[in-house]
């Protein structure tokens, strides 16, 4: 069986949202709801976070968790995560955003047994259907659009596929929209490939990294869950989350 580990990028610059990784009004940190959502999943050996940051350093190790130290100058969390996992033992490497308290383990057991299934494909990622209207508008919510085969064909933050009535679909559109969740397991070999490779002409314009894959020539297979991914980008997020969270114990 392939070993995996779980590679979480956690720094505290962020720019909307700084320090986000310590918020700790449940009690414990965000870093902590990811870091032990990721460890229940099934298939995984091992969850480190990666970071750059003492702070965020000390407070995954005041839970028990692992956490490796990072250089400060990478530009993406995925060259955060290569440079973590040089140090550790991995054949499969998830790379779980350190923004998702609400992270559901069976998204990561779907995504690594993805990979697992397709040896020629490079690296995994989930998609979900999104039916509203408002939400496909988003520039936020990045789009994907798949092969026969169920690999990716292209990633956008415009709405694909577009229609002759495009912006808008048309009317009674049946198409099932699919929006992408930002959850990758690489092999880690290519992951290391990855890293070393320049952003690319695509991967710039739309300020999405998995184009890099795409137009380099490499695949990526894309598994359909209902997991909806509710990622921590404002102090308004956190509030929605600390909600969800007390309604779900109350």
């Amino acid at each position: 069986m392939p070993r995996v580990v779980v590679v979480i990028p956690a720094r505290f610059g962020s720019t909307r949202f700084p320090g986000k990784p310590l918020l700790r009004e449940t009690g414990k940190f965000l870093i902590q709801h990811v870091y032990e959502q990721a460890s229940l999943a099934s298939c995984v050996d091992e969850a480190v976070v990666a970071t750059d940051d003492e702070r965020i350093r000390a407070a995954v190790e005041s839970f028990g968790g692992r956490a490796v130290m990072t250089s400060p100058a990478h530009r993406s969390g995925t060259d955060r995560v290569a440079e973590a996992v040089r140090a550790l033992k991995a054949d499969l490497v998830v790379n779980v955003q350190g923004d998702e308290p609400e992270l559901e383990p069976e998204a990561i057991d779907l995504a690594v047994a993805l990979l697992e299934r397709h040896p020629d494909a490079d690296m995994s990622t989930l998609a979900a259907p999104v039916a509203d209207p408002a939400r496909l508008r988003d520039p936020n919510l990045v789009k994907v659009v798949l092969d026969a085969r169920g690999y990716a064909l292209y990633f956008s933050r415009a709405l694909i596929p577009a229609s002759k009535s495009y912006p808008e679909p048309p009317p009674g559109d049946q198409h099932v929209y699919l929006g992408h969740i930002g959850l990758y397991v690489f092999r880690r070999d290519f992951l290391f490939r990855f890293a070393s490779l320049p952003p690319s002409p695509l991967e710039n314009h739309e300020s999405l990294e998995q184009l890099r894959a795409l137009e380099h020539g490499h695949k990526i297979i894309v598994g359909i869950t209902s997991y909806q991914a509710r990622g921590i980008d404002t102090p308004e997020d956190y509030q929605a989350f600390l909600a969800r969270r007390r309604s779900r114990h109350a």
